[in-house]
């Protein structure tokens, strides 16, 4: 407060605020901050990952796939995801996320050459 009695600044109004409020609404603002943080950081860091592999074409049979349905509550619409599992020679197996329109193009138990970086799909060319 000035001396006429006005406040001084946008911010005067905390000073009425309880404290339990403030370390509430303080404690809240920076879990938010922190959750927004920590999902910029983690795709950043994915992202890096796969850029930084290497690209790879093995030889392949595809073992699954799957889709996962999720929002679409009230006035939301729908959103899916989908993914193939991979079963390489050595018996060892990949799953990754694919876009829609190459989804139905590959069905279980394909075989043929699969390129991928990190956890991105880039190609699967099927035996003939």
């Amino acid at each position: 407060m000035n001396n006429y009695g006005e406040p001084n600044g946008f911010f005067d109004f905390l000073d009425e605020i309880p404290l339990f409020f403030k370390l509430f609404g303080g404690t809240l603002f920076i879990i938010v901050v922190g959750a927004f943080g920590y999902v910029i950081i983690k795709g950043l860091s994915g992202w890096a990952s796969n850029n930084a592999a290497q690209i790879m074409t093995k030889r392949c049979k595809v073992t699954d796939k799957r889709t996962e349905v999720w929002g679409g509550s009230g006035e939301s619409s729908a959103n899916t995801s989908y993914y193939i599992t991979f079963e390489f020679e050595d018996h060892s197996r990949i799953e990754l996320p694919i876009r829609d329109n190459q989804f139905g193009l590959i069905s279980v138990g394909d075989q043929g050459n699969l390129t991928y970086q990190g956890t991105r799909f880039k190609a699967f060319n099927r035996d003939l």
